[in-house]
């Protein structure tokens, strides 16, 4: 727990101290809920796994799946809007910020999530959707839309803008 709240502390200038990110910061309290609710999800206590979830989206505004497996420090910057499908996987030292969806594409009982490599940072408004794999240190824009998968040390951006002569 302590290195976790350390990452948050790392990562945002604005954090005064650990004790105000664990009380305060919804990310690491949604990542804590959601070690409780996956723990009752391994057990097959789905219906107790999912009412633990809701009381986390209820609380922080972040819906993660109890399914879901996430790695260690996990930041999610501000994170109302989030949600994380059940077949996802997130590895190490990621960030996401508010509003990205890890989503599927399919209704079948198959991997519909995608796969997350470690030191990956996923922008604001962001969906990254299907089975795919996102490689190693990726950067995914705001508000890009993603559907195939990334080698590692890719950067993609949703929308260029430039400035255009006038005639």
């Amino acid at each position: 727990m302590l290195e976790f709240l350390k990452a948050y502390k790392n990562y945002d200038p604005a954090a005064k101290s650990l004790c105000e990110i664990f009380f305060l910061y919804p990310g690491p309290r949604a990542v804590f809920i959601h070690r409780i609710a996956n723990f009752f999800y391994s057990s097959q206590l789905f219906f107790i796994a999912r009412f633990v979830a809701d009381i986390s989206r209820t609380l922080t505004g972040i819906e993660i799946h109890p399914g879901a497996q996430i790695g260690r420090r996990l930041v999610i910057d501000h994170g109302v809007g989030c949600v994380i499908g059940e077949t996802a996987i997130i590895g190490d030292d990621c960030i996401i910020f508010h509003g990205v969806t890890l989503g599927g594409v399919k209704f079948d009982k198959v991997k519909r999530h995608p796969t997350i490599g470690n030191h990956v940072l996923i922008g604001t408004g962001a969906k990254v959707l299907g089975p795919i794999h996102i490689g190693d240190r990726c950067k995914i824009g705001a508000n890009a839309v993603v559907m195939k998968d990334l080698p590692p040390d890719t950067v993609i951006v949703a929308a260029r803008s430039e400035i255009l002569p006038q005639k």
